[in-house]
């Protein structure tokens, strides 16, 4: 009996260690697998971004890490440099290159504008490069991401793959490209440029010397005008009648008179000279008498003919002496004016002299002023000297006793935005050998007296950076601490990118949705 009760136990101990195993090593086998899950779904996720601006394009692309045998899935965005705007339409092959072997596919249209999906599958691990041959518009470019590595393994993946310096989320914004195409954007590197002092000022702008001029009448009378349509600024040519001044229903000073006295003068000296130049002939008249004749008949004839070209039955006739518009009209219709009375200017416009004046303060950069920025005031657009065709002309060795300011001049060719009696603003720069960091205006804003940029991390994440600035010049802004030459900032659409909503806690490598 006693036999048969230790069986009994002995086969109870047996089944329930039988139980226990299957128990641990299911266990153990849903934890390996649920491991496995979470390392497959990492390797899913983990994406890797390059970014590489070529003469011509930017690429941004997020790509998976790729391994030898393997699908790595490439979202590649093209941004045209030239205004930053996206490839819309082309044919594009990626090809990567890997120890030699060639593996490639082509996209002949993207499925969205900007944006273009790659499937490659290396079929050897190294070191490689990954090419994108474009070709649009009948035109060929190419972008080459260089260093790009493929692995042979997983494990080999998490050994020896080193994600770099990741960017920075801490005071960081994302603005995607969807968003950057859809406004005025771009992005540059500071420009390490000579840069020395400028001086801030205004200047008046006035027509050049020889630009303008002023018609005065050449005798007194009633002016009547020739056309009703002259107006100030509208468009005359060389030659054109504009008024005609009027003695008729004066008692002195008659046109008419005069005209018709000195057609009488003219013609009786133009017949006693040519009766006499015949009768000298006989010597019937001295040679001193044909000579009297003579004169007078001369005389008479250039007040005739003058006369006449500048006057007719009806009056003096005003004509334009060169092209150009009316500036100002200086009289009325039927008004009187006596002669040398001013009655209207005209100005070409060709060219415009800009009046700056200085403070004494500025005295010593004077003489090594070489060249401005303009800049007007109604829109705030800035200009070189050399886009206006300008120069400078002359600076003030002396101030005048009312304003005890030096004047500086300039010459411009007429652009639009430019109109004598107005004024602008002018940055004079001086001539120096000190080299600077500078950013355009544009990428610079401010808060409370901090000046800042926006900082590329990656084309679409942007940090905000603050700099310490220097001098301006009307276009630049020297950068003296806060950012490297070789940082790229937001130079368009900063305050588009300082508005953008943040998405918080930014993952680099959570991969680019769309």
């Amino acid at each position: 009996m006693k036999l048969k009760y230790l069986w009994v136990v002995t086969i109870a101990f047996l089944l329930f260690s039988c139980h226990q195993n299957s128990i641990h090593n299911s266990e153990a086998e849903h934890d390996h697998e649920h491991e496995a899950e979470a390392t497959e779904s990492e390797h899913e996720h983990e994406k890797i971004q390059y970014t590489v601006y070529s003469k011509d394009f930017e690429l941004f692309a997020e790509a998976d890490a790729m391994i030898a045998g393997e699908h790595a899935d490439i979202l590649a965005h093209f941004t045209f440099l030239n205004n930053f705007k996206p490839l819309e339409a082309g044919k594009i092959t990626a090809k990567l290159v890997v120890n030699g072997k060639t593996i490639s596919q082509t996209q002949n249209e993207p499925p969205r504008k900007g944006i273009y999906n790659f499937e490659l599958e290396p079929t050897t691990a190294g070191e490689g490069k990954l090419y994108f041959e474009i070709e649009t518009g009948g035109e060929e470019f190419e972008v080459i991401v260089p260093d790009v590595d493929v692995f042979a393994n997983d494990k080999e993946l998490h050994s020896h793959h080193d994600h770099g310096d990741e960017p920075s989320a801490v005071n960081a914004t994302v603005f995607t490209k969807e968003q950057s195409w859809k406004i005025d954007f771009a992005t540059a590197l500071p420009q390490v440029q000579v840069f020395g002092p400028a001086i801030k000022t205004v200047a008046k702008i006035e027509p050049a010397r020889g630009e303008e001029e002023i018609i005065v009448a050449k005798a007194s009378g009633l002016v009547w005008f020739s056309n009703n349509n002259l107006v100030e600024g509208k468009q005359v040519a060389n030659g054109e009648k504009m008024f005609t001044i009027s003695s008729s229903e004066m008692a002195e000073n008659n046109f008419a008179v005069q005209l018709a006295e000195a057609k009488s003068n003219y013609e009786t000296s133009k017949a006693n000279y040519e009766r006499k130049s015949e009768l000298v002939k006989d010597r019937l008249v001295s040679e001193q008498e044909l000579l009297n004749a003579k004169n007078t008949y001369e005389t008479s004839k250039a007040v005739y003919e003058n006369l006449s070209k500048n006057f007719n039955e009806s009056g003096q006739i005003v004509k334009s002496k060169m092209s150009g518009f009316v500036k100002q009209i200086f009289v009325s219709n039927g008004q009187y004016v006596a002669a040398g009375q001013p009655l209207i200017s005209v100005s070409q416009n060709n060219k415009l002299l800009l009046t700056a004046q200085v403070q004494q303060k500025y005295l010593s950069l004077l003489p090594s002023i070489n060249t401005a920025n303009v800049t007007t005031i109604h829109d705030k657009k800035t200009y070189t000297l050399d886009e206006l065709n300008g120069k400078i002309l002359s600076y003030g060795k002396s101030a005048s006793d009312d304003s005890y300011l030096f004047p500086v001049s300039l010459e411009i060719g007429n652009h639009a935005g430019f109109a004598p009696g107005t004024f602008v603003e002018v940055f004079l720069k001086t001539m120096t050998n000190s080299k600077a960091i500078t950013v355009p205006n544009s990428a610079l804003l401010e808060e409370q007296g901090i000046y800042y940029v926006f900082v590329q991390q990656t084309p679409e994440m942007f940090e905000k950076r603050e700099i310490k600035i220097g001098g301006k010049d009307g276009l630049h802004t020297e950068v003296i601490s806060g950012l490297t030459a070789d940082e790229r900032i937001v130079t368009i659409g900063a305050t588009q990118v300082k508005l953008a909503k943040s998405t918080g806690a930014l993952d680099p490598h959570a991969g680019h949705v769309h």
